[in-house]
C-alpha cells in the first residue's frame, strides 16, 4: 500500500475471500503422506573389492553380493561455532542465604529482602547483618543493621572475603565487578586496625581510604591514640601505603608526624630496619645505641644485629638470635662486644677497653628423645662486662661475683644393666680475681647397679641377695687460667688430663626387724697423664717442681658400713568432750652411726731430692730442713680423683636428725579433719670420732636447722659449729676438753642465721613473679631469683623483645581503695669466736616490695641496709605506668658506682615499638 498526496488520484482494491472445497484438500494431504511413508530413494551400489586368489580352505563360504549400504557423515556448518562468548548469568556462584523473620523476593522489582541475622554466602565471599537486600538487576548487595528502641543501632554488617573481615556500619557491593563502598569500617590489618568513614574496595587485594585511623588500642570507640591518614592504601596481609600522617592522642593532634609512610603488614615475621635511640652519655658525647637490622631467617631462627655509636670513638655491637622447633627444642644465642673510650685523647683520664659477652640457653623438649638430651646454659666473657657494659643495667650481675656455664649431652642405653653416658664442658669465673675453671669436656660413663645374686623373680632378702656393685668412669680435660690468657696458648699448656675408674660393691638388709644396715667398699683407680717431681733447693729454701709428661696411675680402696633406725613419737593432747585447739605433737628421729676405714697408701709418697750446691755438713742440712715436709706425692697436682691419702683413717660418724609436726585445729569450721602445721622442718646434729688420731679425736659438732612459719611464707634456716677442745692463751686449739679447762662443755666458733619472709595482699598473690621477664633475665645472667638486688634493664633486648602480655585488664581507677602490696625480706647474721674473736662478721637486711596504686600504676623499691657497717646497700627505685596502649617505665639508682637513671615512653606493639621516647642517664664507669 502506497501513501499520496491529496492531490494525486489514487485506485481503490477491494478484496474478496476465496471459497475452498475441503475435500480436495484433505484427499492433497493423504496423498502427500502415503508417498513419504512407502517411498524409498534408489543407492548406487559400491565398488566391488577384487577376491584375493591365494585359497587357504578348500570350503569357500560366498558372501552376499548385496552389502549394507554406508551411511554418509554429517558434515556441521562452521558457523554453528561462533566467536561471541555466550552472555553470563546474573550471578556466578550459587547464593545461600538464611534470616530469622523473614526472607521476601520481589519478583517485578527481581529484588531479596532478609531481615534479623541475615546470612549471605556467595563463593569466598560472607555477609551477615540484621538487613540484607539483593538487587538481581544491578548484581548489587546492600547491608545494613537493624534499629532497635533498647538496643539502638545493632547487629552491624560483617563482610567476609577470604581471610580479609570489615566491620562496617554499611556495604555496597557488586558481585560482577567485585567493587564496593564500604561506611564506617573497622578493618584489622596486622597488629593494628584501620577505622575509615568510606573506603572504596577497588578488588581482592586493594582498598582505598580516606581521613582513616590506624591504631592499636583495644577501645575503638573512643582509642587512646591514632595516626591519621589522609589518603591511604591499604593491600590486605602486605602494607599500608599512606600520605600525610600525623600522631593524634585522644583527638589532640600533635607534632609528631611524616609526609609518607608505609606500614609492612604480614602475618609472618619479616625482616627490618630498627631503628637507634638518641641521646647523650656524660663522657661519650652523643650517640646512637640500639639500632640495626632484624632478619626473619625462617619460621624457626631470627637474628637481631644491633649497634651502637658514640661520638667519642666508642662502639658496640651485638647479635641476638632465638631458635625454636615445636616439640624438639628452643634456644637463644647472644654475642655482645663493646670498645669503650672514655674522655678524649691526651687527657690524664683517658682510657680504652675491650669487653665482651656470650649468652647461650638451648633446652630439648622432654618428647624429642627421652633417652638422649642436650642441654646448654652459658654465661661468658670479660669479668668486668656488667660492671662497665654502657647499654644495660643488670644489677644481679653486677652484685654477682661468679659466672658459670654449662653445656652437657647425655645418652641412656636401656637395657639390664642400663648404660649412661654423658658429655659436659664447664665453666666457672670469679669476676673479682678474674681466674676460670674450665672443663673441656667431662666424660662420664656409669653401668646400672647388677645383683648377680638376687632371684630371678620376687623380692631381695637378706645379705647375699642384696650384694649389688656398679661400675662409673669419669675422664677430664681442666684448666685454671684467668681473663688475659683466656683461649690463648699459654691456657692450653696448662690443660690437666686424667680418668678415674670406680667400683663400689654394697649390701643392705633389715637387722632386728628396726634397724637398717648398709655395707659398702669401693675400689678407685686413677690415670694421671701429668705427674710431678720435686726438688729442694737449700740455697733458695723452696721446692722446685718438674712437669712429667706420661701414663701414670693409682689405686685405692675403703670400707664403710652405717647402721640407722627411725623412732617416732606422738603426744596426744585429745580429751574426750574437748577440743583443744593443739591436738597433737608427732617428733621423727632418725639416728644414724657409721664407720668408715681409708687406708695409708704410702707407697705413693717419697722424699724431695736436696739439691745442695754450697756442700753443706749434714748436721747444717737438719738444721735448714728442720720443719721442712720432704715428703710428696707425685700425684699431688692431680685434678681429678685427688690424691692418694699417705695416713690411716678410721672414724666414726654420729648423726641424729629429727622433724616435729603438730596437728591443730583448722580455723574453717567446715573441714572434717585436723590441719597440719610443721614446727620444725628439720634439726640435724653430727658428729665424728677418728680411731687412728694421735690428738683432737672428735670432730666439731655441726648443727643446723630451718622450718617455715605464717603459712610457710616465712623461712628461717640456721647453723652453728660447736667444738668441744679448748684453746690456749695463743688461740690455738689443743688436745684438751673444754669442760676441763674450766670452761663450758662446747665452744661455739660459729653461727649463722639465715630468713625470708614473704607478704602481699590477697591480690597480690595472685601475681606470678617468676614469669617476669626481668626476674628472668637474673637468673639466666647469675643472679638471684628475686627482686632483692633489683631488677634487670637490658636497653639493648627491649628494642627487638615483643610484649606478650594480652591480658585484658579492666579500665585504670581513679583510686584504689584496695591498693595490692607486696614486701619480700631477707635477713642474714654470721657470728666467728673460732679464735676468741667474738664478732659478727656480716649483719645485713634485705628488702624490696611493690605497691599498686591503681590498676595501671605500680611504684617498686629494693634496699637493703648493712647492720655492721651502718650503710645502705644497692638501692632501686622504680615505677611503671600502663598506658593502655603504651607502656612507660622509670628506674633510678640513687647511689653506688652503678648510680643511673632510664625513663621509657613507647607503643607496646612490635610493629609502632620506634614510637617511643627514652633518656637515660647512665653510670659513670672507670676502668
Amino acid at each position: 500500500m502506497a501513501f499520496q498526496k491529496p492531490s494525486h488520484t489514487f485506485t481503490k482494491i477491494h478484496l474478496k475471500a476465496l471459497q475452498t472445497n475441503n475435500f480436495k484438500i484433505l484427499f492433497a494431504l493423504s496423498f502427500t503422506v502415503f508417498i513419504n511413508t512407502l517411498s524409498f530413494a534408489q543407492d548406487i551400489s559400491p565398488k566391488k573389492k577384487t577376491i584375493n586368489r591365494s585359497v587357504k580352505d578348500s570350503v569357500i563360504i560366498s558372501k552376499d553380493s548385496l552389502r549394507a549400504p554406508e551411511l554418509n557423515e554429517k558434515i556441521q556448518d562452521s558457523t554453528i561455532t561462533d566467536s561471541i562468548p555466550p552472555k553470563k548469568e546474573l550471578l556466578e556462584n550459587i547464593v545461600n542465604y538464611h534470616a530469622d523473620d523473614y526472607t521476601k523476593f520481589n519478583q517485578k522489582k527481581q529484588k531479596l529482602y532478609l531481615y534479623n541475622n541475615a546470612k549471605i554466602d556467595y563463593g569466598d565471599m560472607n555477609i551477615t547483618a540484621g538487613y540484607i537486600m539483593i538487587d538481581y538487576t544491578t548484581n548489587t548487595v546492600y547491608a545494613k543493621g537493624i534499629t532497635d528502641s533498647i538496643d539502638g543501632y545493632t547487629q552491624k554488617p560483617v563482610f567476609t572475603q577470604g581471610s580479609n573481615v570489615v566491620e562496617p556500619d554499611s556495604i555496597v557491593f557488586n558481585t560482577d565487578t567485585k567493587k564496593a563502598l564500604i561506611f564506617n569500617s573497622k578493618t584489622e590489618q596486622g597488629e593494628g586496625v584501620v577505622i575509615a568513614q568510606v573506603t572504596r574496595k577497588e578488588n581482592d587485594s586493594v582498598y582505598y581510604l580516606k581521613n582513616a585511623k590506624y591504631t592499636t588500642a583495644t577501645n575503638l570507640e573512643d582509642p587512646e591514640y591514632y595516626i591519621k591518614l589522609r589518603k591511604a592504601k591499604i593491600v590486605p596481609g602486605k602494607k599500608i601505603v599512606t600520605g600525610l600522617a600525623n600522631l593524634f592522642i585522644y583527638d589532640v593532634p600533635t607534632p609528631i608526624g611524616v609526609p609518607y609512610a608505609f606500614f609492612p603488614q604480614s602475618d609472618k615475621q619479616t625482616s627490618g630496619i630498627i631503628v637507634p635511640s638518641f641521646g647523650e652519655q656524660n663522657d661519650r658525647g652523643f650517640f646512637l645505641q640500639n639500632g640495626g637490622y632484624y632478619f626473619a631467617i625462617s619460621d624457626y631462627v631470627d637474628l637481631a644485629v644491633i649497634g651502637d655509636y658514640y661520638t667519642n670513638g666508642s662502639y658496640g655491637l651485638r647479635f641476638e638470635s632465638t631458635y625454636a622447633k615445636r616439640y624438639k627444642f628452643r634456644g637463644n644465642l647472644g654475642f655482645r662486644y663493646e670498645n669503650l673510650i672514655s674522655s678524649e685523647l691526651g687527657f690524664p683520664d683517658y682510657s680504652k677497653n675491650t669487653i665482651y659477652n656470650i649468652r647461650w640457653s638451648h633446652s630439648q623438649d622432654a618428647k624429642a628423645n627421652p633417652n638422649s638430651r642436650f642441654s646448654a646454659s652459658v654465661n661468658l666473657g670479660s669479668s668486668n662486662y656488667y660492671s662497665t657494659s654502657s647499654n644495660q643495667i643488670n644489677t644481679s650481675s653486677f652484685l654477682n661475683n661468679t659466672l658459670s656455664s654449662s653445656v652437657s649431652y647425655s645418652k641412656t642405653f636401656q637395657g639390664e644393666p642400663q648404660v649412661n653416658l654423658s658429655l659436659t664442658a664447664t665453666h666457672s669465673q670469679n669476676t673479682g680475681t678474674q681466674v676460670i675453671n674450665m672443663t673441656l669436656p667431662t666424660f662420664q660413663g656409669s653401668v646400672g647397679r647388677i645383683y648377680p645374686l638376687a632371684p630371678k623373680s620376687g623380692t631381695k632378702k637378706g645379705i647375699i641377695q642384696n650384694i649389688n656393685l656398679q661400675y662409673s668412669v669419669r675422664g677430664e680435660n681442666s684448666v685454671q687460667t684467668t681473663d688475659s690468657l683466656f683461649f690463648k696458648k699459654e691456657m692450653f699448656d696448662d690443660l690437666e688430663t686424667g680418668f678415674q675408674h670406680s667400683v663400689p660393691l654394697s649390701t643392705n638388709f633389715k637387722l632386728f626387724k628396726h634397724f637398717s644396715l648398709s655395707a659398702s667398699t669401693s675400689y678407685n683407680e686413677v690415670w694421671a697423664f701429668k705427674t710431678v717431681d720435686k726438688s729442694y733447693d737449700v740455697d733458695l729454701r723452696e721446692f722446685v717442681t718438674e712437669t712429667d709428661n706420661g701414663f701414670d696411675a693409682f689405686r685405692t680402696y675403703n670400707f664403710s658400713t652405717s647402721l640407722g633406725t627411725t623412732v617416732y613419737g606422738m603426744f596426744n593432747f585429745e580429751k574426750e568432750g574437748k577440743d583443744p585447739k593443739i591436738k597433737a605433737i608427732r617428733h621423727v628421729m632418725r639416728p644414724s652411726i657409721s664407720y668408715s676405714i681409708n687406708p695409708a697408701f704410702n707407697k705413693y709418697y717419697e722424699n724431695a731430692e736436696v739439691i745442695n750446691a754450697d756442700g753443706l755438713t749434714e748436721g747444717e742440712l737438719d738444721i735448714i730442713l728442720d720443719g721442712v715436709d720432704l715428703e710428696y706425692t707425685r700425684f699431688e697436682e692431680s685434678t681429678i680423683g685427688g690424691s692418694p691419702s699417705r695416713n690411716f683413717s678410721s672414724s666414726m660418724g654420729i648423726s641424729l636428725s629429727n622433724n616435729i609436726e603438730a596437728k591443730v585445729r583448722d580455723k574453717d569450721s567446715t573441714a572434717t579433719e585436723s590441719k597440719k602445721v610443721t614446727i620444725l622442718n628439720n634439726l640435724n646434729f653430727s658428729t665424728s670420732y677418728n680411731f687412728a688420731g694421735d690428738s683432737l679425736k672428735w670432730s666439731p659438732v655441726r648443727v643446723s636447722g630451718g622450718t617455715q612459719l605464717f603459712d610457710k611464707k616465712m623461712s628461717v634456716n640456721f647453723g652453728a659449729t660447736l667444738d668441744p677442745y679448748a684453746l690456749d692463751n695463743n688461740n690455738t686449739k689443743i688436745d684438751k676438753f673444754n669442760i676441763n679447762n674450766n670452761g663450758s662443755l662446747f665452744r661455739l666458733t660459729s653461727a649463722n642465721l639465715t630468713t625470708s619472709w614473704s607478704l602481699s595482699s590477697k591480690k597480690g598473690d595472685d601475681k606470678d613473679r617468676d614469669k617476669d621477664k626481668n626476674i628472668e633475665e637474673n637468673l639466666r645472667s647469675g643472679g638471684r631469683a628475686d627482686d632483692l638486688f633489683g631488677v634487670s634493664q637490658d636497653f639493648a633486648n627491649q628494642q627487638i623483645n615483643e610484649d606478650d602480655d594480652d591480658e585484658e585488664k579492666p579500665p585504670s581507677e581513679f583510686y584504689n581503695f584496695k591498693i595490692p602490696w607486696s614486701l619480700r625480706l631477707a635477713y642474714a647474721v654470721n657470728y666467728s669466736n673460732s679464735a676468741r674473736q667474738n664478732e659478727i662478721s656480716s649483719h645485713s637486711l634485705m628488702f624490696s616490695g611493690d605497691l599498686e596504686l591503681s590498676d595501671k600504676w605500680s611504684v617498686g623499691a629494693s634496699s637493703g641496709y648493712d647492720l655492721k657497717n651502718a650503710g645502705f646497700t644497692y638501692t632501686q627505685l622504680r615505677f611503671e605506668r600502663d598506658l593502655l596502649s603504651w607502656r612507660m617505665n622509670f628506674s633510678w639508682v640513687p647511689f653506688s658506682s652503678a648510680s643511673s637513671w632510664n625513663f621509657f615512653i613507647g607503643i607496646k606493639s612490635s610493629i609502632l615499638s620506634d614510637l617511643k621516647y627514652e633518656k637515660r642517664r647512665q653510670a659513670d664507669i672507670t676502668f
